[in-house]
C-alpha cells in the first residue's frame, strides 16, 4: 500500500509538472479505483495531498523560467482557500453518486473545452 501510494504520487506529480493540471484530477480516480475509497474520502485525501508545499518545486521551476505570475498565483490561492472550505462544507450534503457524477461531468466539460479550443 505504501509503495503504491508513493508510485501514484510520483506519476501524478510528473503529469502535473508537465501539463500543469491539478493533481486532484488524477488523484481522485486513482484513490477510488486503486485504493477502494468512496468519493468523499478520495476527494478529502486528494486535498490533503495537495496542501501548499507539494507544488513548490514545480512552481519554482516555472517561476525561474519566467512562466509563472506570483501575484496571480497568490490571489488564486486566497480564493481557493475560501472557496475550497465552503465547497467542502457543501459537498458533505451531496449524495456520493451525485458527487461522483459532478466530478466526472466537470472533467468532461473541461476536457472538451480544452480539446476543441484553439
Amino acid at each position: 500500500m505504501v509503495g503504491l501510494a508513493l508510485l501514484v504520487g510520483l506519476i501524478v506529480g510528473l503529469v502535473s509538472g508537465v501539463v500543469g493540471i491539478g493533481g486532484g484530477i488524477l488523484f481522485v480516480p486513482a484513490l477510488v479505483w486503486l485504493f477502494g475509497m468512496n468519493q468523499f474520502k478520495a476527494q478529502g485525501t486528494s486535498l490533503g495531498a495537495l496542501l501548499a508545499p507539494v507544488g513548490i518545486f514545480a512552481f519554482l521551476e516555472y517561476y525561474r523560467k519566467g512562466n509563472a505570475d506570483l501575484r496571480i498565483a497568490l490571489l488564486l490561492a486566497a480564493g481557493f482557500l475560501v472557496g475550497g472550505y465552503f465547497g467542502a462544507v457543501g459537498a458533505q450534503h451531496i449524495p456520493e453518486i451525485w458527487l461522483r457524477r459532478i466530478f466526472a461531468l466537470t472533467l468532461i466539460l473541461v476536457g472538451g473545452r480544452m480539446f476543441f479550443s484553439r
